[in-house]
């Protein structure tokens, strides 16, 4: 038989999903479509790669080679699109720069201003998730996270570090903590907090540090955040002594296929060195 690659894209993205719906969303398209595909792939091969029931589609065992040979097939088309786009890549243009709703909101937009005034032909575009993007698939050309880990594929340099504090409304005393969830649940502070404290101190929780500062200046308690975030807003204080000096490497990196690419390493480099410029304040007491 002759393989169709966008075919088995949809299986691969059902696959690692889970469900129909979830796979629609990933590829940016309607449930109907991903149906179709998935059948005529099967239809194809005359094998049925899913195990379909109300918990969602399962790989069955058997098929289950067919989905580490989809992502290697997926790898490969991945990295030919990344190897085209540097090749053609001008010193002008457009870089997608991920990174936090913190640093999206609070770091990056004067960091961005002075990139700009040096250099005007390059446009930058902020996407602001407190998800992982996948660099891998172009979603962005360039992240700006703090983590204590960069992943094997991404290649990148530290700006600064970041500190962090305990924060709660100026004045009221409050001991309830605000816990963290979702993707910022991970976090060293949050790995630290699921370690340390007893969950049945935790009144609510965000996945936003923003939302937790307007959480905790509303009253509702005590919230972990960049401590920066926290000192520079008048209706918060500090409270000291209970959780340890934490800090996090914030790094700037793109995909490794991508990394060499002049537009992107030059903006590289300046994020790197005004985050470096940016050090006292985002490092904070620690």
């Amino acid at each position: 038989m002759r393989e169709n690659w966008d075919d088995l894209r949809f299986v691969l993205a059902v696959a690692e999903e889970g469900s129909v719906n979830a796979a629609a969303r990933r590829l940016g398209v309607n449930h109907a479509t991903v149906l179709r595909r998935l059948a005529a792939y099967e239809d194809a091969t005359g094998v049925a790669i899913f195990d379909k029931s109300a918990r969602g589609y399962v790989v069955s065992g058997a098929q289950q080679r067919v989905i580490e040979a989809a992502r290697e097939v997926d790898r490969a088309v991945q990295a030919v699109a990344r190897t085209l786009q540097g090749m053609r890549a001008p010193l002008t243009g457009d870089v997608r720069v991920t990174s936090t709703d913190t640093f999206c909101q609070h770091v990056l937009p004067s960091v961005v201003s002075e990139l700009r005034k040096a250099s005007p032909e390059l446009r930058i575009e902020l996407l602001c998730t407190n998800s992982h993007l996948d660099l891998a698939r172009t979603h962005a050309d360039i992240t700006v996270r703090p983590t204590d880990k960069l992943a094997d594929d991404l290649v990148g340099s530290i700006g600064a570090p970041l500190g962090f504090g305990l924060f709660r409304q100026r004045g009221s005393g409050s001991s309830d903590w605000l816990g963290l969830c979702g993707p910022v649940s991970r976090s060293l502070i949050g790995r630290w907090m699921a370690d340390e404290l007893d969950p049945d101190r935790i009144v609510a929780s965000a996945d936003s540090f923003l939302v937790l500062r307007e959480m905790a200046a509303a009253g509702q308690g005590m919230a972990p955040m960049p401590w920066f975030l926290g000192n520079e807003d008048a209706r918060l204080e500090e409270v000291r002594g209970i959780i340890p000096d934490i800090s996090v490497d914030i790094w700037v990196a793109s995909h490794a296929d991508l990394a060499d690419v002049p537009r992107i390493a030059e903006t590289r480099r300046a994020l790197v060195a005004a985050l470096y410029e940016m050090a006292p304040r985002l490092r904070g007491g620690i």
